[in-house]
């Protein structure tokens, strides 16, 4: 019977050290599927700035992190983009500290023979481990809340509106317009005065754009995006191919859509525009056609980030795209 204890003990040790283990790895699978949205292309100088929040899309877009856009040499010397610091997490720090040196110091009591004390001792033991857990857990949530709420400025957005009357096939709100979150970035607005025959060529672009990588149509891809915008898409075709599937994508609507940000830069103009579209999506296999994965049947809804440029004499060009975490099925 005495050795039934230690041998208990051990047990109980084992299964501490290995639920503390999947805890840990745990929240790191969380945090990555958090930050599972991204960003491609450029836009401009801006191009590691958030857009402007609005109506269509009132939480925070996907950082851009693919580009050939180098990034500012003071803005990685100053600045640290959200979402890579370090998701504070009670297996972080102090908190790991504190728990492996309980863990270690009842390890280091059952080599020298004295266990954790007994039956009692070791319920003791854990219930303290317990309490001392949620404390660290609680005190990680307070100072993570108090620095999310730091960052976050009060204050309100009015959306760029664009009230004029648009003919349209699509019977869709305006774009523009309506109130947006109460915690922003920066304000909407237009530098550059859009009109709404632009509006409608973005409008245009969306559904051309969407339907040219459904068909995995280069040559239409090319003409309606910049060259570095082609080859992420150009890389993401090429993937889908080497798995063998293919995205079919087909009638693309939009719903909703706002301006982030219109603005100037040298001779090129650029538009950043929120928009809220819906499509059938999915992934098929390229020589069955079965569905591997989404739905080939039944529309579902995205909202994502664009950014447009153009030069002087030239249409506007899909230069970036920006996911968010508004989507719907």
């Amino acid at each position: 019977m005495p050795g039934a204890v230690p041998r208990f003990t051990q047990l109980a040790v084992i299964v501490a050290l290995a639920v503390a283990t999947s805890l840990a790895s745990f929240s790191d699978a969380d945090a990555r599927r958090a930050g599972g949205f991204s960003g491609f292309g450029s836009r401009g100088t801006r191009t590691f700035d958030s857009p402007a929040i609005t109506r269509t899309a009132p939480t925070q877009a996907a950082p851009i992190d693919r580009t050939m856009t180098p990034r500012p040499q003071t803005q990685t010397q100053t600045q640290s983009p959200i979402n890579t610091q370090p998701r504070p997490s009670l297996f972080n720090g102090f908190g790991r500290s504190m728990i492996g040196g309980l863990i270690a110091g009842g390890l280091l009591g059952i080599l020298l023979g004295h266990g954790f004390g007994g039956g009692f001792g070791f319920l003791g033991m854990l219930l303290q481990i317990g309490l001392i857990i949620a404390a660290i857990s609680f005190a990680m949530r307070f100072f993570a809340n108090r620095q999310r709420t730091s960052y976050s400025a009060s204050g309100s957005n009015a959306s760029y509106n664009m009230s004029a009357p648009r003919p349209s096939s699509f019977s869709i709100p305006t774009i523009g317009g309506g109130a947006a979150s109460q915690a922003p970035q920066r304000h909407a607005n237009d530098e550059i005065g859009l009109s709404q025959a632009d509006l409608d060529r973005f409008e245009q672009l969306l559904t051309e754009v969407q339907s040219a990588y459904g068909a995995e149509d280069y040559n239409t891809l090319r003409r309606l995006t910049t060259p570095e915008a082609m080859s992420y898409l150009a890389e993401e075709l090429g993937e889908n191919a080497t798995k063998g599937v293919r995205n079919s994508v087909s009638n693309v609507r939009l719903l909703q859509g706002d301006i982030s940000e219109a603005w100037r830069e040298g001779n090129a103009e650029y538009a950043t525009l929120a928009m809220r579209y819906s499509s059938v999506d999915a992934l098929l296999d390229r020589t069955t056609g079965r569905l591997v994965d989404g739905d080939d049947r039944n529309a579902s809804e995205t909202t994502e980030v664009w950014t447009f440029v153009r030069q002087p004499g030239s249409d506007w060009k899909l230069s970036a795209i920006q996911g968010t975490e508004l989507h719907h099925a």
